[in-house]
């Protein structure tokens, strides 16, 4: 089993003590987030987890205990782009603490266990293309040593939070012609750092650019981390163009205090003012409590790990 921590909140940045006492303790509640009365117990021990994908940007709070994850593989998709506190508000400055931040987890678990995120990506008149070449390079040169991969990918403005943002972001026209153009550019800069460059989850095939589709939950990475096979399959509750592998997310959504005006997993200013209030740090659910009428089940599951076994004659 993966664990995803977590594509619908920044449990490194905001949740991180919460995090530790479930590994702790071994387990950890999950809401469905279609039907919130059903509740998955999964069970989090190191026999069964495989590896840990940590979304974040800012995981620095997560390093403070990080030797209690020892007996666990994991990596990080570290996100930094270029945008100000009018799309990301609550995200630290990216010259003088996220890139530095970067640099110091890289410095802990090495540079084939970080990757950059430079997504999503969204044009309008103050970041336009030129714009984004220029912070492309900037970022990617302080990073390029730091890291060997990088991930980007464009905004979907068909998701529900972005559509309740979409008079802040003030987009404008970002044609796939527009997406191929820059794709090819980023393309050139990253291959010039001896960077490999991947999309997410895009339907636009880049390929002939350098560019493959990316596995954000990648079992070919654990792979290599591991030293043996994951027999896993591909995670079908994503999009079709995902390349992701299965994994359980621990996470929650409307729960993340970062405000991007383009996320998808925060889309009821409501619902992230009344869910911030009920995180308990002890509690076996990231937020709130087990109420009488929740339905619990103890989730199946199981290590993938495959050791293949040498026999001599």
């Amino acid at each position: 089993m993966i664990i995803s921590a977590s594509r619908r909140t920044d449990i490194p940045t905001y949740y991180s003590d919460w995090f530790y006492n479930r590994i702790k303790e071994g387990f950890v509640l999950v809401r469905n987030p279609m039907n919130f009365q059903q509740v998955s117990k999964i069970k989090l021990s190191p026999d069964v987890v495989d590896g840990i994908v940590f979304w974040s940007k800012n995981p620095m709070p997560l390093l403070k205990r990080l030797n209690e994850l020892d007996s666990y593989m994991y990596y990080f998709q570290f996100t930094i782009t270029p945008y100000g506190k009018d799309i990301e508000p609550n995200v630290p400055q990216k010259n003088t603490e996220a890139i530095s931040a970067f640099k110091r987890v890289s410095d802990i678990v090495g540079e084939e266990r970080i990757i950059w995120r430079y997504d999503p990506i969204l044009i309008n008149m103050k970041y336009n293309m030129n714009y984004h070449i220029k912070a492309f390079e900037h970022i990617i040169k302080e990073l390029h040593t730091y890291t060997q991969r990088v991930t980007i990918s464009f905004i979907d403005i068909e998701y529900k939070g972005v559509k309740n943002n979409i008079n802040e972001l003030n987009l404008t026209e970002f044609s796939p012609n527009m997406q191929i153009e820059l794709s090819s550019q980023l393309a050139d800069i990253a291959k010039s750092y001896r960077l490999s460059i991947d999309t997410c989850a895009e339907n636009l095939d880049l390929r002939e650019y350098g560019i493959e589709r990316a596995r954000c939950i990648d079992n070919l990475l654990f792979e290599k981390l591991l030293s043996c096979d994951l027999t896993i399959g591909k995670d079908k509750n994503q999009r079709l163009e995902c390349g992701c592998v299965m994994s359980i997310d621990i996470g929650m959504y409307n729960t993340c205090m970062n405000g991007c005006r383009y996320c998808y997993a925060n889309y009821s200013k409501n619902a992230i003012e009344k869910n911030l209030t009920k995180h308990n740090p002890l509690s076996s659910l990231l937020f709130g409590e087990i109420r009488e009428s929740d339905k619990i089940s103890e989730r199946v599951v199981k290590s993938y790990k495959s050791y293949q076994t040498l026999s001599f004659i």
